[in-house]
């Protein structure tokens, strides 16, 4: 299995399961959630993924390191303030707000199903090798990070 870890890139993996969403959308009958309230959740999700998102990047390109997700052996410095106060993984936290948001318009439970498959597979693929290369990287202080810090939210 680690040879599925750190190969999809986690931009490619939120478009990947919003299209498999979207073709499951009709699999199931819909659950009862009127059209207004549909949209209302995926323009707010639309409004807060991205800036959770786009807020951990920031606090990256701030602290003068990498923000490849394929490479986190590379990481400069550890990211502790900002957004990374309240959580280790903001970037991934946007991108699950915007499937959750993409879930509710499409009112599907075979789509809203992918929602914990996609933060199953995050944690074990993307999370878990990242905070190996961080641990090993940033050894105690890294722990101390953990211990104070969840990994969603």
């Amino acid at each position: 299995m680690r040879q599925l870890e750190l190969k999809i890139p986690p931009v490619a993996l939120l478009l990947l399961v919003g299209l498999i969403m979207w073709a499951l959308a009709d699999l199931t009958p819909n659950l009862p959630i009127t059209p207004a309230m549909r949209l209302s959740a995926l323009v707010v999700a639309l409004l807060i993924g991205p800036a959770i998102a786009i807020s951990g990047a920031l606090a990256f390109r701030r602290a003068d390191t990498t923000v490849n997700p394929t490479r986190p052996e590379t990481s400069s410095q550890l990211v502790v303030r900002g957004i990374y106060k309240r959580s280790r993984n903001p970037m991934y936290l946007g991108m699950l707000v915007l499937l959750i948001g993409w879930g509710t318009y499409l009112a599907s439970p075979a789509a809203l199903a992918m929602v914990p498959l996609f933060m199953l597979y995050l944690n074990r693929f993307q999370i878990g090798p990242e905070e190996r290369a961080l641990r090993h990287r940033f050894g105690h202080d890294f722990e101390r990070y953990c211990q104070r810090v969840r990994r969603w939210i």
